[in-house]
């Protein structure tokens, strides 16, 4: 197995190990941003895709205006009560230079893997998720785990999800994927979030051809680039397509993808075909190309 599959498989302990984190009353989870706050979350690849998800679910929850932002562009003199902070490494430049200038006017709080790392001394507070660490360049573990912690900080009752988490790593890939020249990722709401970050695994890891929409604005054009050998991937329950989707999907000669699971859950699934077709194309997930495990500008 390589690393990244072998943090693969450790998502459903990593995600038991987060939902105890966000239920202790005086821990680290305390600094999360509280009921009614208006929140700007940041990030930069996966922990923007995982911030979207998180601002979706926190404001449609009822627990305040929550925005998400590319660390690189959020917007200059907007007024927000906290701003949080996501990143594995806690040393991503636009991150660190994001977090300097808001010190001493608004409070912030980070979430990272390398409590130790620069971002500790650029944000107020740092919620640590050590054991979600990876070695792997692809994140996969901390991203879905730091997504644990923050549902479960919001009240959601996760205790179903680690076991979805198995189930997804334990049951066979769908037929035919893994012979897919094309993937389009489908979401709603929060699972919108997830289809993102799900096309950038299959970019990051495999150098594979995808694309992530709304589910709703998927019949505005892209559902053009669906056809035989193609793959359109939905996040959420099957019976919650839109009306005709389906059958719009089928005349197109492509494949739907739809499992059911919690999106979270899905998503590891994706993590695993993101791996095994690295491996049919001859590439090493654990060094994809181009890449870094964090973006130190000079």
């Amino acid at each position: 197995m390589s690393q990244t599959e072998i943090e693969i498989a450790t998502q459903p302990d990593c995600w038991r190990q987060a939902v105890a984190l966000a239920r202790q009353p005086d821990g680290p989870a305390a600094s999360l941003p509280r009921p009614g706050e208006r929140v700007a979350v940041v990030g930069c690849g996966t922990s923007w895709f995982i911030a979207q998800a998180y601002a979706a679910l926190r404001e449609s929850g009822g627990h305040g205006e929550t925005d998400a932002f590319a660390a690189s562009e959020m917007p200059a003199g907007r007024a927000y009560d906290r701003v949080v902070a996501l990143t594995r490494s806690g040393t991503t430049t636009e991150v660190l230079e994001l977090l300097r200038r808001l010190r001493g006017h608004t409070p912030t709080t980070a979430v990272t893997a390398v409590p130790q790392s620069p971002v500790r001394e650029s944000a107020d507070a740092v919620v640590p998720l050590d054991f979600a660490d990876e070695t792997s360049v692809v994140q996969t573990r901390f991203a879905s785990t730091e997504l644990v912690l923050l549902r479960a900080h919001l009240g959601e009752d996760l205790g179903h999800l680690p076991q979805q988490g198995q189930s997804a790593l334990d049951e066979p890939l769908p037929a035919g994927v893994l012979e897919a020249e094309q993937f389009t990722f489908l979401g709603q709401g929060w699972a919108y979030g997830i289809a993102q970050e799900a096309a950038l695994k299959m970019r990051e890891a495999a150098a594979a051809w995808t694309e992530a929409y709304p589910v709703m604005e998927y019949r505005h054009g892209p559902i053009s680039v669906t056809g035989p050998g193609r793959v359109a991937w939905w996040f959420g329950d099957p019976t919650a397509l839109p009306s005709g989707l389906a059958d719009d999907i089928a005349r197109t000669g492509g494949q739907l993808v739809a499992l059911g699971r919690d999106p979270l859950a899905d998503l590891v699934v994706v993590h695993r075909l993101a791996a095994a077709l690295a491996s049919a194309r001859g590439l090493d997930p654990d060094n994809p190309r181009h890449l870094t495990r964090s973006v130190i500008l000079a």
